[in-house]
């Protein structure tokens, strides 16, 4: 995406995450405004209805949230800087996911007043998964209750990150005037509407010895990673500046410490020095280890580099449908394309072409000739899904996808009249293919049209766009939780399939056992052949397998999956010329239900981890709600006359907590919520489950 006139080593890939409302897109708007990107700072939720340049989605701008993430590339001191503002809502957590797979580096957004919230621990989880180095940016430093110090602390504790302030607040809340720069030691103050105007002057002298003791910890920690300002510290020298940023950058790039910095996004004081930061301490694309598989070398490792005359490989990390056909965001690892080129997806060997490369800036275009290992671009044009890899056809490489969590909900939904059928099947098209944690199923039995997602809002803005985009009402059925059945010990199956017909009868018979997998088992299904002396043939195995596999399909308690289930086969009984792959098949299914029957099933329900947090004085109320919906409360904790407490509350209890909350805190409660684990419903409200399930059975079967 860099300019041409720009070396790869002064292009930064970097990403802002954080937890819901810490400032993100504030910050995103600051950074493009100092970068001369805009003109004018417009704010999330402004009074002028134009919303935020990161925020282009209508209903982004009504729900003052962030739903998809944009992209953007800006230049700052001739450095060019492409820049991924993400959601903070758990229910779009693909959008950080897919973002963090293809940048080098990120800025991790806390807020000075709550510090550490649950997504940010989310947030760090993903960018521990993807190897990102990171700093730390404390914003809010205006807001009453603003204690960067805490916020450290918390990075410490939460997070166990070593993390150390580089730079340090001159006053705080209201009396919050600048920033003083740890390295330089020199106090930096933002003049102007806009805080545009930098002003450098020496550190007020009621801070001095505290900015000396936190830059004399500063260096004692970088010294670990630096032998050169390591010696120099133990002998008592100063380290000049140069030492001192190489140090801080060595340590980043090692992910073993992080540089935390201290600010205002709103109030337009320190944004400036976080973009220093991001191009002293943050990676350039040489600088992240890039691994692909070598599909015509046995999937061996190849560390792509970073070199534009190698062969080209990129990766499609997004798809979005834009007013000419699908927009393709990638991110390019290897190699140059050009306008017009023939790309070849790895996944399906297809050959496309390259009609039109585009550098993204939010959702307007800027037309490019070529692009280079580095770059993100889009590309119009090209058909692929999410998490495709693309090379030259010299060679075939494929890189690794992205994690992708399980749904948790699920609704069932239709269009209002039959005219908008096509306009609705469009539209889940689309939705799946773009998004990979929204999913669409038909329920043969009930025959709806079944979405399934990560949270309530993920759908209802789903169902939203679906009338925006596609001109289509929807009719939305109650929501459906993603139950699971399981079994507590085990149950022995004994079982002989014998049909006799004109001609070939089917003969298979399977013995053996099924017994619950350990509890931090990582696969749901487990098949273990324990037959010797021949008792089944081997070609049959693979058969018993299958039906196995078909049966936990279905539960015989409310016809969720089966998890958590290890089969054994130990013996059996064959017939020369009656025995099929398809009778010992049908062996194993009807085998499965016969042990599933004595190994005790019981249904499994979606717990979600709740943090709630509210005005102190309502902490009564919003604890005795959670009580109310079967919640076992973990942790509650005040600050700043704040109370948030952690939970943990079964999904099927959750809908319409929102509109509770805020009636209950007059508006000013908020939560967030995601997947923790699954574990057993009562016994009194599985026997109500079954009961219903067998109705609905008997009826159907009427």
């Amino acid at each position: 995406m860099a300019d041409k006139g720009v070396p790869i080593e002064k292009v930064r890939n970097i990403g802002i995450s954080a937890h819901i409302d810490s400032g993100k897109t504030t910050l995103s708007e600051r950074i493009l405004f100092y970068t001369k990107k805009i003109h004018k700072i417009e704010e999330v939720k402004g009074k002028s209805g134009v919303g935020a340049t990161m925020d282009f989605m209508d209903l982004e701008r009504e729900k003052g949230i962030t739903i998809q993430s944009a992209a953007t590339y800006c230049i700052w001191k001739d450095y060019n800087v492409n820049l991924i503002d993400t959601p903070g809502h758990v229910d779009f957590t693909i959008e950080v996911e897919r973002a963090l797979r293809v940048l080098d580096g990120a800025v991790l957004v806390l807020c000075s007043v709550a510090g550490v919230q649950s997504q940010s621990i989310t947030v760090d989880r993903q960018m521990k998964r993807y190897k990102i180095p990171r700093i730390c940016f404390i914003n809010k430093m205006d807001r009453a209750g603003a204690n960067p110090f805490r916020g450290v602390k918390m990075l410490r504790e939460k997070l166990n990150h070593n993390a150390h302030l580089i730079t340090y607040p001159i006053g705080a809340e209201d009396q919050f005037k600048g920033i003083v720069d740890l390295v330089t030691m020199r106090a930096f103050y933002f003049d102007g509407d806009n805080g545009e105007f930098i002003r450098e002057e020496e550190i007020p002298a009621d801070i001095v010895s505290e900015c000396k003791k936190y830059r004399e910890d500063l260096i004692a920690a970088v010294g670990e990673f630096d032998d050169h300002v390591g010696t120099k510290y133990l002998e008592g020298q100063d380290v000049t500046v140069e030492e001192f940023r190489k140090a801080i950058r060595k340590a980043t790039l090692s992910l073993k410490f992080i540089p935390v910095m201290t600010g205002s996004a709103y109030k337009n004081k320190g944004v400036q020095l976080l973009l220093d930061a991001v191009t002293y301490y943050l990676p350039n694309p040489t600088e992240s280890e890039n691994i692909a598989l070598d599909q015509n070398n046995n999937e061996a490792k190849v560390v792509l580099e970073s070199d534009a005359k190698k062969p080209f490989v990129g990766l499609a990390f997004k798809l979005d449908e834009g007013r000419y056909g699908q927009l393709t965001y990638m991110r390019i690892y290897q190699g140059t394309v050009n306008k017009g080129d023939f790309i070849f997806n790895s996944n399906n060997d297809k050959k496309v072409k390259v009609p039109r490369l585009v550098h993204m800036h939010a959702d307007e275009m800027n037309d490019v000739e070529v692009a280079q290992a580095g770059d993100i671009v889009a590309m119009f044009g090209v058909d692929c899904a999410s998490g495709d890899t693309f090379n030259d056809g010299t060679v075939k490489y494929t890189m690794t996808s992205m994690y992708v969590p399980n749904a948790v909900i699920s609704l069932a939904i239709a269009p209002k009249d039959k005219a908008s059928q096509n306009n609705f099947s469009k539209a889940l098209n689309k939705f799946t293919k773009e998004d990979p944690t929204f999913r669409e199923h038909r329920d043969e039995e009930s025959n709806e049209t079944i979405i399934s997602g990560m949270g309530e809002l993920h759908l209802e803005i789903y169902c939203e766009r679906i009338k925006r985009e596609y001109n289509c009402e929807v009719v939305v059925g109650k929501p459906q939780v993603a139950f699971r059945e399981t079994i507590t010990k085990r149950g022995d199956y004994n079982y002989t399939h014998k049909k006799q017909t004109g001609g070939a009868g089917q003969f298979g018979r399977v013995i053996g056992y099924i017994e619950p997998l350990p509890a931090d088992s990582a696969v749901a299904y487990e098949f273990v052949d324990d037959i010797v002396g021949g008792s089944i043939p081997r070609e049959f195995i693979p058969a018993c397998d299958k039906g196995f596999q078909e049966a936990i399909k279905e539960g015989r308690l409310i016809g969720f999956p089966i998890v958590g289930v290890r089969v054994v086969l130990n013996d059996g009984a064959y017939h020369d010329v009656d025995s099929s792959e398809q009778a010992f098949k049908t062996a194993a299914i009807m085998g499965f239900r016969e042990g599933y029957e004595k190994a005790g099933a019981t249904v499994l329900e979606p717990i979600m981890k709740l943090e709630t947090s509210a005005p102190e004085e309502f902490q009564g109320s919003v604890m005795g709600q959670i009580n109310q919906r079967r919640g076992m409360i973990l942790n509650s904790q005040t600050n700043e006359g704040y109370c948030v407490i952690e939970a943990e509350v079964p999904l099927t209890e959750m809908f319409g907590y929102s509109t509770d909350l805020r009636s209950a805190t007059q508006g000013k409660g908020e939560f967030t919520m995601e997947f923790l684990k699954y574990s057993p419903v009562p016994r009194g409200m599985q026997e109500e489950m079954v009961k219903k399930h067998h109705e609905k059975r008997a009826k159907e079967s009427k």
